[in-house]
C-alpha cells in the first residue's frame, strides 16, 4: 500500500467531511422545511450530508489502499476556473450579466488541455446568449445586461 496516496485520500476525505459538517451546521441557523416545502436551510443541509458521505467514502478507500495515482495537478486549468469564478463574483453587479458571463465562460472554456481561442469564443457567446434567453427573457429575472461600470 502506498502510504503517501493513502494519506492524501485520508486528508481529502477529512476536508470533505469538514466542509460538509460546516454546511450542515450552518444550515441549522435557517428554517429547514421538508422535501415538499423546502426552507432556505434545506439545500445546505443536503449538500453538507452529501459532502460528509463523499468524504467518508474517499477516506475509507484511502485507508483500504484502493487509491489511484491522479497525476500532476493541471495548474493552468485550476487558475482559469478559479479566476473565472472570482471574476464573476466580483464584477457581475458592476459590469452586468452579458460581459461578465462572456469573460467567465471564455476563461472556463480555455481551461481545457486542447482549448483554442475561436471555439472558446463561440462557446462563450452561445452560453451567454442562452443564459440571457433563459434567465432574463423566459424567467423574467431582473438582471441588467450591462452594469453601471459600463454606462457611465
Amino acid at each position: 500500500m502506498n502510504t503517501h496516496r493513502a494519506r492524501k485520500d485520508l486528508l481529502a476525505g477529512a476536508i470533505f467531511v469538514g466542509f460538509g459538517l460546516a454546511f450542515a451546521l450552518t444550515s441549522s441557523t435557517y428554517e429547514i422545511g421538508s422535501a415538499l416545502d423546502m426552507g432556505p436551510g434545506y439545500f445546505p443541509l443536503v449538500l453538507g450530508g452529501v459532502l460528509v458521505l463523499l468524504g467518508i467514502v474517499i477516506a475509507v478507500k484511502g485507508a483500504a489502499g484502493e487509491s489511484e495515482d491522479l497525476g500532476p495537478v493541471p495548474w493552468k486549468a485550476v487558475a482559469l476556473l478559479v479566476g473565472g469564478l472570482l471574476f464573476f463574483g466580483f464584477t457581475v453587479r458592476g459590469l452586468g450579466l452579458v460581459p461578465t458571463l462572456l469573460v467567465t465562460v471564455f476563461l472556463s472554456a480555455m481551461a481545457g488541455r486542447r482549448a483554442r481561442v475561436i471555439p472558446a469564443l463561440v462557446i462563450a457567446a452561445s452560453l451567454t446568449a442562452l443564459s440571457v434567453l433563459i434567465f432574463v427573457v423566459a424567467l423574467q429575472l431582473r438582471l441588467p445586461y450591462f452594469g453601471p461600470w459600463l454606462q457611465g
